[in-house]
């Protein structure tokens, strides 16, 4: 995150558990419980435009496909990263 970037306070409750990670995750990092959360966001919000983007590489290699066992297997792939196991 920039130091120039608008920062927008935020309220947020979290389960004792994984407050206690976050604390831990802070402690071992010697860093702040709000530095860590920020980063567990940023994390995850690119983890997710990452699957996004691979789901739509993979639905374009399926459009393409002609062979059918490799079609068979981006469609059980694409399942998967919709529905899960």
């Amino acid at each position: 995150m920039s130091t120039a970037e608008k920062l927008v306070r935020q309220s947020v409750s979290l389960p004792a558990r994984v407050a206690r990670q976050v604390k831990s995750l802070a402690k071992t990092g010697n860093t702040s419980a709000n530095r860590i959360i920020v980063d567990l966001i940023e994390s995850g919000i690119e983890a997710r435009e990452r699957e996004r983007k691979r789901f739509f590489e993979l639905a374009d290699r399926l459009a393409r496909s002609s062979d059918a066992k490799e079609h068979e297997r981006l469609k059980e792939e694409l399942a998967r990263m919709t529905f899960g196991e």
